[in-house]
């Protein structure tokens, strides 16, 4: 997209107006957030038209924030996009489009529809635009041939006279048409008090125009008799191809991003009591309806199969690209695709309770989050431009004095060569690229300031319960105890399993739930009575086997008669104890079975942590976990520094500890207690699983729970810096070398005008290739 090219979109019309103001229409950009003070905000995503550099994202913002009622304005002109808080009471959706619109951009909700017109029409006007541009060039050009290769005196005055004519007649398309938006561009600039990209283009493009209609119309007047306006067509063609690439280039740096925001269906069909289908837009679904999915749909909403048996691709969610088995029963996410065959769903979550509508929330902050190295360059690019100004000015006076025929089109090329666009360019789009990719892999970073961070960290804290290892717990051993006086003797060990199973079945514990998924489904289908949980201890019941009647205890060493002996053992336990209930409350408890869990090691753990040590980076375990625990994982692990017991507090001062001595620390955590310390980390990392407390305080987060991504993570970070740096460095060496070369007059106009477009250009390529860079890591081909 080029400068200013919607700022002839008219305002909203009533009926427009009435339709993004409607809350049900809303729904598919909004996001309804609590202010914190009993009331709500809503959360809207706005796609901008006519935006090509980061003095323009600024612009709009400051635009935004005049609006009475809006909180928080968010722009990106890398993503063209807009993320904007306001209160409803104070304001509406169109005045916040209108408010764009006013300073000559396009505003636009950002839902899939819009999307696609919003696209559709840059493209078709950008296309018409560099089509009329490079006809009339083309034919300019024909018409100046002559004036170069023809010998003095070939060329009568009048028929020179003639041509000029013509190429006159010919700019004037390209003055009026396709570099309106320039002119356009500048003139919303300066009526905003700002010095805007378009200003030096403007300038030359008008000055050259001006000066060479002069000498078309007085050959002897002020300017001479040199025309250029073949140099005026070739630039402007030049610039509108190279934007046109340029904005190509950046909408695909988007693309992973957009296809993450995108998955949602517009139109459902919601059965009814009869099972006959009805399509319904997604935003009319309430909790608890049944819709029928078909192959090749995402789903609308958080819910559970209730017909049918397909396959998944969750890998939006996951970063997995193998689809997973769905049966009955299991759940399925929004947003996921039903690859399989068509199935119905009960709908159990909606809109902003879905997981998939806090992946979108996090990915909206990746869109428009502008790092504070990114911040720097912004605020050099008003400066910059009103040094160029001085500069050209000063050129046409020096010029003046050396040879005044030359001075006017030295200093256009001045105005010309000398745009910051490339400095503006070069990070964003790098940075979006690479989040876009690593979002494709199941990683959302929330904070891009953290991708140059990342870089420096020499340090790796993970937290163990959680993060290292599965949110749950496998049975690692069944051990039969010798009863000091047997009751009911010659109860075999697997009737007792059965009935430690119809115990846990009825217990919510975590330890409980571990024991029912490890043990087989019980053959001993006797109804338990008397049944008491007793929290922090167990489950107790009565049960009659055979001839015998017995009380039966499900529960903690302690509770269960086996205190001394379960204080030996270091991996969580759960105990199985029985005693005569005909003997009563006067009989002891006699443990039977004893059963040790241990913690599952996520399958990647061990080679993610090897990757990460052979990069070069030290890595800690801090836990809460007991002493032998905590061991025996550092050691499956190969970490060296490895602590138990740890309290959150004892967490945060080892961290603290490690930046005290000048480290650069990135804090791997997953649990609400991990908040503290993955806020003072200088990266933060969670996984999928983690808390929303550890995601909302995390600077990346790896929804695919894999810590081989890791590595990963860090590898795209320094390539993304080492891409980034390549940018700035080409920008600067290009207006350290064409700004001498202009002032001096060896650059004419229309080269400058290609100079300036190539290293926008250029840069937007350069970071283009981080969609398509993989990273070879350590210990893998």
């Amino acid at each position: 997209m080029v400068p200013g090219q919607f700022s002839g979109d008219p305002a909203l019309t009533a009926t427009q107006a009435a339709a993004v103001d409607d809350r049900a229409q809303q729904q598919a950009f909004t996001q309804w957030i609590d202010d914190g003070q009993g009331g709500e905000l809503g959360q809207s995503r706005l796609l901008i038209g006519g935006m090509y550099c980061a003095a323009c994202a600024g612009q709009i913002e400051e635009a935004l924030l005049q609006v009475d009622g809006v909180r928080r304005a968010d722009v990106s002109g890398a993503a063209q996009r807009a993320v904007v808080v306001w209160d409803p009471k104070r304001t509406r959706v169109s005045a916040m489009i209108e408010a764009v619109r006013s300073i000559g951009y396009g505003a636009f909700p950002d839902t899939g529809a819009q999307a696609v017109a919003l696209a559709t029409k840059a493209s078709r006007q950008s296309l018409w635009r560099l089509f009329v541009a490079s006809f009339c060039m083309m034919q300019v050009m024909m018409y100046a041939t002559p004036t170069y290769v023809a010998a003095p005196g070939d060329i009568t005055p009048d028929m020179l006279g003639l041509l000029n004519w013509a190429s006159w007649v010919l700019s004037i398309p390209v003055i009026i048409f396709a570099a309106g938006p320039f002119f356009r561009g500048a003139w919303n600039g300066l009526r905003e008090r700002r010095v805007s990209m378009d200003l030096p283009i403007a300038l030359g493009i008008a000055v050259t125009f001006v000066a060479s209609s002069v000498a078309t119309f007085d050959p002897a007047g002020p300017f001479g008799s040199e025309v250029y306006f073949d140099s005026l067509t070739m630039f402007v063609s030049f610039l509108f191809a190279a934007r046109t690439l340029e904005a190509r280039a950046r909408q695909r740096a988007a693309q992973s991003l957009d296809a993450v925001m995108r998955r949602l269906p517009d139109a459902v069909e919601r059965l009814d009591a009869a099972g006959r289908g009805e399509l319904v837009p997604s935003s009319a679904l309430a909790v608890g309806d049944r819709v029928r999915v078909h192959a090749g749909q995402a789903f609308a909403a958080d819910g559970r199969l209730l017909e049918g048996r397909t396959q998944v691709d969750e890998a939006m969610l996951t970063g997995e690209s193998r689809p997973v088995d769905r049966a009955v029963g299991d759940e399925v996410s929004a947003g996921c695709l039903n690859l399989g065959a068509p199935v119905v769903m009960e709908v159990l979550q909606l809109g902003a309770q879905t997981r998939y509508q806090r992946i979108v929330s996090l990915v909206e902050r990746a869109l428009t989050e502008r790092p504070a190295f990114i911040l720097a360059t912004d605020r050099l690019a008003g400066p910059f431009l009103i040094a160029v100004l001085v500069l050209a000015a000063l050129a046409w006076g020096a010029w003046m004095f050396i040879d005044p025929s030359r001075a006017l089109w030295v200093a256009v090329a001045v105005l010309v060569v000398t745009c910051p666009c490339a400095l503006s360019l070069g990070a964003p789009v790098a940075l979006l690229a690479t989040a876009g990719e690593l979002a494709r892999r199941g990683i959302v970073v929330q904070r891009l300031d953290a991708l140059e961070v990342l870089t420096r960290v020499g340090d790796v804290v993970f937290d163990k319960t959680g993060t290292v290892t599965e949110d749950r717990l496998a049975l690692a051993a069944t051990v039969e105890m010798q009863p000091v006086a047997p009751v009911c003797a010659g109860l075999p060990a697997g009737l007792l399993r059965d009935v430690a199973r119809q115990l846990a079945e009825r217990s919510s514990h975590p330890l409980s739930r571990a024991l029912v998924q490890a043990l087989p489904p019980a053959d001993w289908s006797a109804e338990p009575a008397d049944l008491l949980e007793q929290a922090g201890q167990g489950v107790q019941a009565s049960v009659r086997i055979a001839a015998c009647s017995l009380e039966v205890r499900l529960g903690s060493g302690a509770w269960c008669g086996a205190a001394e002996a379960a204080a030996a053992v270091q991996r969580p336990q759960v105990w199985l104890a029985l005693r005569d209930r005909e003997a009563g409350a006067a009989s002891p408890w006699q443990p039977a079975l004893r059963f040790e869990f241990d913690e599952v090691l996520r399958a990647d753990a061990a080679s993610g942590t090897a990757r990460l040590a052979a990069d070069g980076l030290a890595l800690h375990l801090l836990s809460g976990d007991q002493p032998g625990s905590v061991a025996a994982m550092a050691a499956r692990l190969g970490i060296a520094d490895a602590r138990s017991r740890c309290t959150p507090q004892d967490k945060l001062e080892a961290v603290e500890a490690l930046q005290r001595q000048g480290r650069v620390v990135a804090m791997v955590g997953d649990g609400i207690n991990d908040a503290p310390v993955l806020a003072r980390a200088d990266v933060s990392i969670a996984m999928g699983t983690a808390a929303a407390l550890a995601q909302a305080r995390a600077d990346v987060i790896v929804l695919s729970d894999r810590i081989e991504d890791l590595p990963v993570v860090f590898a795209t970070a320094r390539r993304t810096l080492a891409v980034v740096r390549q940018n700035l460095r080409w920008a600067l060496i290009y207006n350290a070398v064409s700004v001498p070369l202009a002032l001096v007059g060896w650059m004419p106009p229309w080269l400058a005008g290609v100079g300036m477009a190539a290293s926008s250009l250029l840069v937007v390529v350069n970071a283009l290739r981080l969609t398509t860079w993989r990273p070879r890591l350590p210990g893998k081909g």
